[in-house]
């Protein structure tokens, strides 16, 4: 399930937070790449634990924790804290999937990464080239989204960035835990749910409401770890 989340930030953050990531420090990806994604990643990253990163990736989990599409589609339990890339011309994350365990900096807590976040914060007519690929069961999925919008997918995807050819791809990555750990489960309930909404505006007094409702968090109660 690849699910769009608009409008994460809006233009005043965008240009906010593109002014501080230009000031800030700027190491090696490979830094957070394991044995065998570091031979395929070329791009740049804020070193985790830097007061830039841990600032905007506040402003990030903050603008999601009120966010009902993100919450629906995640249904999040723990999330690491964000993280921001760079790739200039000629940088490229060839095919690789994300490890199923990250730990938390700092801390002695791991997440399980269930869900894989990508947060684009550079506009699509800014660079060429750079798109997320995403391979699912009908093959890659080229995702290159406005600034300020996120697209949600399984961790479980094997996923590359393409070469920049130009410009600067600027976004924030990171990993979400979800209360539900299967994919399919998860995405029964987010279908559920925005039927549910939908009933809600449409025949908010029909009596089927309450039935269906009480499915939908039975199903949850069963399959939620919390």
């Amino acid at each position: 399930m690849l699910i769009r989340i608009p409008d994460v930030l809006t233009a005043a953050q965008l240009e906010e937070f593109r002014t501080l990531l230009d000031g800030a420090e700027w190491t090696s990806g490979q830094a957070t790449a394991g044995y065998l994604s570091s031979r395929v990643k070329d791009n740049a990253q804020v070193p985790e634990g830097h007061p830039v990163a841990r600032r905007l990736g506040d402003r990030i989990l903050d603008s999601l924790d009120g966010n009902p599409l993100f919450i629906s589609a995640a249904l999040p339990r723990k999330v690491v804290p964000p993280l921001f890339n760079r790739y200039a011309v000629g940088q490229t994350y060839g095919a690789h999937i994300d490890g199923a365990i990250r730990p938390v900096p700092g801390t002695p807590h791991r997440v399980r990464t269930d869900l894989s976040a990508t947060l684009f914060l550079t506009a699509p007519e800014d660079y060429d080239g750079g798109e997320l690929v995403i391979e699912d069961g009908f093959g890659g999925r080229r995702v290159k989204l406005g600034a300020g919008d996120l697209v949600l997918y399984p961790g479980t995807s094997v996923h590359r960035v393409e070469p920049v050819t130009r410009g600067v791809r600027l976004a924030s990555f990171f990993w979400i835990q979800s209360m539900v750990r299967d994919d399919a489960q998860r995405s029964l309930l987010f279908e559920m749910d925005g039927a549910l909404q939908r009933l809600g505006r449409d025949v908010p007094d029909h009596e089927a409401l309450v039935q269906l409702m009480g499915t939908y968090h039975n199903l949850l109660r069963r399959w939620a770890d919390t």
